[in-house]
């Protein structure tokens, strides 16, 4: 037993995070004296279907891997597709039956998380994106939640402790509790009590709607913190009425006064919707529940080579593939040396049990975005 309710590294590492099936499965085959050589896709749909996604978790799924005598192809980290494999394993079964429950978590959890942050990047381009959803998640994965939220080109991250884990530091600056510690009608103490005890690389952003107004708590901010650099607006959705409306007339305000240097965030329940009506308004979003609740992607594994000759279930396609990107932008599957004019997208991950690709996070951010430029993903019809 243990006092949270984690599965620990070391059980996922020795396959033990397994659907009990599997686990009658070696049973079946080493009593049968059978581990035959197969060839195994990973895939979501058969076919290209228009459903982008964007590809995430194989860092994880590729330390899974490692140590097992396996050969292994996949797409790069922060690849879009819509159909067809992302994932090959050959070699012996046995080596990685039990390693798939685990496998398929890593993968579709991420890669549904990575695409509605996408969603949310492309809604809103040229605006700050922060990830500010860990709190809707289970603290187990809150790095696996902001490496999607970074892979997908998102600007910041909130949780210390998933920065820690991925190599990037969080951001934050005040929630609405500071400022209820000091009671109503003391904001102007909470905001100067922030900015004193704070670092001076830490943003100073007030939070402006606890008490009374938006515009009146955002006015009075701007004149209590000398060096302000902007306010946040988290308006619980019960109350706002017309949120546009509110920052507009935010805006308007702060230049009326002055203020015209101050930004303004916005947070709270945010959609790529909103971030498209807000966007010429706004100067930042924090997205949170719109991340965390996507659907992880139904991705499933299948044989589909024994021995070197197709052996597949019904509906699923045998042989070996190929996956490519055309000029035009389309996701197209081929058989294995079929002539297809474009990019071949599978790319050796682990040869013998050895990982042979190193995970460059900036990088797969920058593919995740040229390539939804690529395809058109998030684009209004």
């Amino acid at each position: 037993m243990t006092q949270f309710d984690i599965v620990s590294p070391n059980a996922i590492q020795a396959g033990d995070a397994t659907d009990a099936y599997f686990d009658r499965t070696v049973e079946a085959l080493e009593a049968a004296d059978r581990n035959p050589e197969v060839l195994a896709e990973v895939t979501a749909s058969q076919f290209p279907d228009g459903g982008w996604s964007l590809f995430a978790g194989l860092k994880n799924a590729a330390h899974l891997l490692e140590g097992r005598a396996v050969d292994v192809d996949a797409l790069p980290e922060g690849q879009l597709f819509d159909g067809g494999p992302v994932m090959c394993i050959e070699g012996p079964y046995l080596e990685f039956c039990r390693l798939e429950t685990a496998l398929l978590g890593f993968l579709s959890h991420a890669t549904g998380m990575a695409t509605a942050a996408l969603e949310a990047r492309r809604a809103a381009p040229e605006t700050t994106v922060l990830s500010f959803g860990s709190r809707h998640v289970h603290p187990s994965v809150a790095a696996a939640l902001a490496r999607s939220a970074l892979l997908a080109g998102l600007d910041g991250i909130s949780n210390v402790a998933a920065g820690e884990v991925i190599g990037r530091e969080a951001g934050g600056t005040m929630p609405h509790a500071l400022i209820v510690s000091f009671g109503r009608g003391s904001q102007e103490a909470a905001w100067r009590a922030f900015d004193e005890a704070v670092a001076e690389d830490v943003p100073r952003i007030a939070l402006c709607d606890t008490y009374s107004d938006e515009v009146e708590e955002s006015l009075r901010a701007a004149e209590a913190v000398e060096d302000l650099d902007g306010v946040r607006i988290d308006t619980t959705g019960s109350r706002r009425g017309d949120f546009e409306h509110i920052l507009r007339e935010l805006r308007w305000k702060l230049d009326q006064h002055g203020h015209e240097e101050l930004d303004i965030f916005a947070s709270g329940g945010l959609t790529p919707a909103d971030l498209r009506q807000l966007r010429d308004v706004a100067d930042g979003f924090g997205v949170g529940s719109y991340i965390t609740d996507a659907d992880s992607l139904d991705l499933s594994l299948d044989i589909v080579e024994v021995a070197g000759e197709p052996a597949v279930k019904r509906g699923k396609l045998g042989d070996r593939k190929e996956v490519h990107r055309t000029p035009a932008g389309d996701h197209v599957i081929a058989r294995a040396g079929e002539a297809v004019e474009g990019e071949q997208l599978l790319e050796p991950l682990v040869r013998d049990g050895e990982l042979v690709r190193e995970f460059d996070l900036d990088a797969a951010a920058a593919r995740a975005l040229a390539d939804a430029d690529h395809v058109g993903f998030g684009e209004e019809r």
